[in-house]
């Protein structure tokens, strides 16, 4: 009679973990960068078809790096969520946090119960009518919330490009203040860091751009592309 292969709870737990990690290693960056004006969100990709970055409801976005048909299936069924939870009730009961309780719980239940996890990282970010009030919120692929602040890098190379974040960002920054910055920490990954130079510069034809605009009453999520993002992307003077 044959033995069972038997794994333990632990090592099975640490297998899915570090397989979820390096397909997520493999993705390109994404940075999100709050400032006076809204939160900027900012990744390293030229098709203009598969978005990272897209709007879930009137001040609530959604970026992520990882496998696309994966993190593609939680932002849907966010809109769903949102959709119906603003019908049932009112579109202010849209928040960033509900929202973040419901994609926490089914990252959650699909690490553990599913033989393979999902190789997805996330960021659920709410826009404020004050900078104090906006919301950010990381989830990893099993699960975890994080409240951030400030700034979030994720996908390949997350270590370098938030080094670069926590050392130039500050409250306050305009919306192209805080964009020139998330590019440049773009630009500030592994690649940039074996060749011993600066950060390697990134076309604006190569980025994906938006921003969750606190001007705006309704809905504040808007593209930025073309001659908006290389103005933006000009420093003055």
């Amino acid at each position: 009679m044959s033995v069972p292969f038997y794994v333990s709870p632990e090592q099975l737990m640490k297998d899915k973990a570090d397989y979820a990690r390096k397909g997520i290693a493999r993705g390109r960056a994404v940075v999100v960068v709050a400032c006076a004006d809204g939160i900027v969100f900012a990744s390293e990709n030229a098709s203009r078809a598969l978005h990272k970055i897209s709007e879930i409801y009137d001040r609530v976005a959604f970026a992520a790096v990882g496998k696309y048909n994966e993190f593609e299936n939680l932002r849907v069924a966010g809109v769903r969520y949102a959709d119906v939870r603003g019908y049932s009730y009112d579109r202010s009961d849209v928040t960033a946090r509900g929202l973040a309780n419901a994609y926490a719980q089914t990252l959650g239940a699909i690490f553990t119960t599913e033989s393979k996890p999902y190789e997805v990282e996330i960021v659920v970010a709410e826009v404020g009518r004050t900078p104090e009030t906006d919301q950010v919120y990381r989830l990893t692929y099993d699960g975890s919330v994080a409240d951030e602040h400030g700034f979030v890098a994720m996908g390949g190379s997350a270590e370098q490009i938030t080094a670069k974040l926590r050392e130039r960002w500050e409250p306050g920054l305009s919306l192209a203040q805080a964009l020139q910055l998330a590019v440049e920490a773009l630009g500030s990954d592994a690649a940039a860091e074996a060749a011993g130079q600066g950060p390697r510069p990134i076309a604006a034809d190569q980025l994906e751009v938006a921003v969750l605009d606190r001007s705006r009453e309704r809905r504040t999520f808007r593209r930025l592309t073309g001659p908006v993002l290389a103005g933006l992307l000009t420093p003055v003077g």
